[in-house]
C-alpha cells in the first residue's frame, strides 16, 4: 500500500462558519486507515462541527476535506453511506422503531447491492460485539441513554463502513462499556479501516488512540502521537487546569489526572 492510498481522510485549511462564528479555523491533517484518531478539547472547541464535516454533513466555509482523495462534495449520498458510517451524540430515532430495527437501519446503504446477501452475519455481528441481544426486541425510546448509545454503534458497525466517525461514543456508558467501544475502535481500526473519535476522556484517548488531535477555540493546537500532544504543559494550556500525566503500569500509556487540592 502506497503513502497515499494509506490516507482516508485529508482536511485542508478547512474552516467553517456558521451566523458569523468560525467554529472550525484552518484545520489541516491526514486520518489514515488502520489508524485510531481521537479528537479532543475542551467544550465548544469545535470537535462535533469538525466531525460532521468529516462526514460531509456539513460542507466547510474555508478549503477542503478529500475522502479516499476525492472532494467529500462530489460524492454521491449513496456512495458516501457506503463509505462512512456516522454515530452522532443525539441517539434519537423519529418513529418507535424496535432496537433490532434501528440496528437493521445500519444495513440499507447495501440495499440492491451484493453486500446486501451479509445482511444477516453482519448484524448479527454488531449485536454481540455491543452486547444488545436482550434489547433488540425492545422500543428504542424505552431504552436508557446508555443503551440507545450501545444500540446507536451495533447500527453503525452493521453498517460496515471503510471510515467510521464516533461523536462522544462513551458519554453515556459505564466504565465497561466505554472499554468496550475503544476496543472496538482499536479492532476495526486493526482490519485496516479508519476510525475518528471525539471524546472528552484524555485519558481513554491516550490508551486506545495511534494519534490525538487536540482543539481549542475550533483550531487545531497539536496532531500526533498521545505522547506528543497530551503533555501536561499543553493540557493545562488547553484546559486551564494543571495536571499530571502518569504512566499505566501495564501499557505505558499516558494517564491524565487533574491536581486537586482538596
Amino acid at each position: 500500500m502506497t503513502g497515499d492510498e494509506r490516507v482516508a481522510l485529508r482536511v485542508e485549511s478547512a474552516g467553517r462558519v456558521i451566523g458569523g462564528a468560525a467554529l472550525v479555523d484552518d484545520v489541516t491533517m491526514r486520518i489514515d486507515y488502520g489508524e485510531v484518531l481521537a479528537l479532543v478539547g475542551p467544550n465548544g472547541a469545535g470537535k462535533s462541527t469538525l466531525l460532521g464535516m468529516l462526514a460531509g454533513d456539513g460542507a466547510p466555509s474555508t478549503g477542503r476535506i478529500r475522502l479516499d482523495d476525492h472532494d467529500l462534495a462530489d460524492w454521491a449520498p449513496k456512495e458516501l453511506a457506503r463509505a462512512r458510517s456516522v454515530l452522532l451524540q443525539a441517539n434519537q430515532v423519529a418513529f418507535s422503531f424496535t432496537a433490532g430495527q434501528v440496528i437493521e437501519m445500519g444495513r440499507a446503504p447495501w440495499i440492491g447491492t451484493d453486500r446486501s446477501d451479509d445482511d444477516a452475519r453482519a448484524i448479527a455481528a454488531a449485536i454481540a460485539e455491543t452486547d444488545v441481544a436482550h434489547l433488540v426486541a425492545r422500543g428504542f425510546p424505552t431504552l436508557s441513554g446508555g443503551e440507545r448509545a450501545r444500540v446507536s454503534l451495533a447500527r453503525v458497525l452493521a453498517q460496515d463502513t471503510a471510515v467510521v466517525l464516533l461523536d462522544e461514543p462513551t458519554a453515556a456508558l459505564d466504565l465497561r462499556h466505554q472499554e468496550d467501544v475503544l476496543r472496538i475502535a482499536r479492532r476495526i481500526a486493526a482490519e485496516g479501516r479508519a476510525v475518528v473519535v471525539v471524546l472528552h476522556d484524555l485519558s481513554l484517548a491516550a490508551a486506545y488512540a495511534d494519534a490525538v488531535a487536540i482543539l481549542a477555540g475550533g483550531r487545531l493546537v497539536a496532531h500526533g502521537s498521545p505522547d506528543a500532544v497530551l503533555t501536561a504543559e499543553r493540557v493545562e494550556q488547553v484546559y486551564g487546569i494543571p495536571v499530571r500525566v502518569l504512566r499505566d503500569d501495564d501499557t505505558g500509556r499516558p494517564v491524565i489526572v487533574p491536581r486537586r487540592v482538596l
